[in-house]
């Protein structure tokens, strides 16, 4: 008989990993809990199939009876004011408006049941690190980000690569965001996108695009190339700032923290901006990064291919990060005005006018267009792509004029998986006859997130530290889609 905090337990029914765990790490066993850390990163190994995700973001939630997941059987109140059309997947009915996607429906696999209790934009926490959003004073808008949230799954690999390497800065962001951090261009921070309790060493790398005033929005027009300036601020060369002066400062400041840290008792704060000005330092010292940011370098007819509005841009512009060297790559299309309802997915007003004109449109042809480059370039066969929002919309269509448009509803929804040798031209799950509801294989962020992290050849169980230092495991009652994989 074990006893684990009180509890009994017979060991000939077998003890649970978490048990071990908590042996070991009272010392019980004789061991340390570093390595129990260690014991636990390669207990369950993974073989990769992907080196890298592009995770494309359609904030504020698609419409799934809009898009993947039709109902044209439905009563007219339910089903909204479009048609399916065929497309190469055997069953699958996609909107008429999504004509190019629907002709490579064999490229992807159709998730059409995630689902999760988080009926509001704090989803975003859940679809971007796979775990419910943890209590917090979020402010007015209940969206913004802590340090006490679960880290994201680009920070999450961040730190893994980062511990594999044994602290060396990598040569390129491991974790990038584009065009701007989510949120940014309304004036909102928004949970999940960030390393939390990680730390900020681990945050997203992201470019900055700006606005041209407070009511602009740049994903519903085309943009010039001063506007789609994705350069990182201060990487581009600068004639009196020559190498051995960057050199020369480095050595400066070296000698002067150096200093700094013989009377700073906090040694924490101090290595962790160390750290940050290191990186800083590399991307100032590397033509290769800027250049990789600079999205003139491009081909004219391939930026037409996708689209010359800011989310064709940005895709374009996240080929371009995982060719650089980058592992997860975040490609939001994001609320471009504060309060807007007819200006991002997230659409409880204006559904067909906007719909029509510029979100379907506008991801049919950035998306297919991405497809079809990397898979021309060799990108698809060891990339995993994955093309979700933090909820969909509900299946009563609110026919009010023009004011129609659909609420948030995040209990069953859809998204697409590409890449990295998923099955195309197939779907995981069903829906219910006005896909309100899973019938058959509900899936939920943690299985996600067990899917995303096991395509990179991490296991579901690794364990990093928490808050406190205790480990914790990256997904928690999750299980990968292997399935989805031919």
């Amino acid at each position: 008989m074990l006893n684990v905090l009180g509890t009994a337990r017979r060991a000939c029914d077998g003890v649970t990993r978490r048990d071990w765990l908590t042996v070991a790490g009272a010392g019980m066993l004789g061991t340390s809990l570093p390595k129990v850390w260690a014991a636990e990163q390669i207990a369950t190994p993974v073989a990769p199939r992907a080196k890298s995700v592009l995770f494309v973001f359609l904030y504020g939630g698609p419409s799934q009876l809009e898009t993947f997941d039709m109902k044209p059987e439905a009563p007219s109140a339910i089903r909204g004011p479009w048609q399916p059309i065929a497309s190469r997947t055997p069953g699958l009915r996609i909107c008429e408006h999504l004509p190019a996607l629907a002709a490579r429906s064999d490229q992807y696999c159709v998730v059409r049941t995630v689902n999760h209790p988080q009926n509001d934009h704090n989803g975003t926490h859940c679809i971007q690190t796979g775990r419910p959003i943890p209590p917090a004073n979020r402010g007015a808008d209940q969206v913004d980000a802590t340090d006490i949230d679960f880290p994201a799954f680009g920070s999450v690999i961040s730190y893994l690569d980062t511990q594999a390497a044994r602290g060396a800065v990598p040569a390129f962001p491991p974790y990038v965001y584009l065009p701007r951090l989510l949120g940014h261009f309304a004036g909102y921070d928004i949970n999940g996108q960030y390393a939390g309790w990680l730390g900020k060493k681990y945050n997203p790398m992201a470019t900055a695009i700006r606005k041209r005033n407070a009511s602009d929005n740049p994903f519903f027009r085309d943009c010039t190339d001063d506007e789609l300036d994705f350069r990182l601020a201060g990487l581009d060369p600068q004639p009196e700032l020559t190498l051995d002066r960057l050199d020369q400062r480095r050595s400066l400041l070296t000698q002067l923290d150096a200093e700094r840290r013989r009377f700073d008792a906090a040694q924490t704060p101090a290595t962790r901006y160390d750290e940050l000005q290191h990186q800083a330092l590399s991307l100032l010292m590397s033509p290769e990064i800027a250049g990789a940011f600079d999205i003139r370098r491009e081909p004219a007819a391939r930026r037409d291919r996708y689209g010359r509005n800011l989310f064709g841009q940005s895709l374009l512009m996240g080929r371009r990060m995982l060719e650089a060297g980058a592992r997860f790559v975040t490609v939001a299309w994001d609320l471009a005005v504060r309060g807007d309802t007819c200006g991002s997915w997230d659409m409880h007003a204006c559904l067909q006018r906007v719909m029509k004109n510029h979100l379907l449109p506008g991801l049919d042809q950035g998306l297919s267009a991405l497809l079809d480059d990397m898979g021309e370039r060799g990108l698809l066969d060891d990339t995993l792509v994955f093309v979700a929002g933090e909820m969909g919309r509900t299946p009563q269509f609110n026919n009010r004029g023009s004011d129609d448009g659909r609420d948030h509803w995040t209990y069953c929804f859809p998204c697409l998986f590409a890449g990295a040798g998923v099955a195309g031209g197939t779907m995981w799950g069903e829906s219910d006859k006005h896909a309100a509801y899973p019938v058959t294989n509900p899936v939920s962020p943690a299985d996600l997130a067990a899917t995303i992290y096991e395509s990179l050849g991490i296991s579901p169980d690794t364990r990093i530290p928490d808050p406190q230092g205790r480990p914790t495991p990256l997904v928690e009652g999750g299980q990968a889609l292997r399935e989805i994989w031919g």
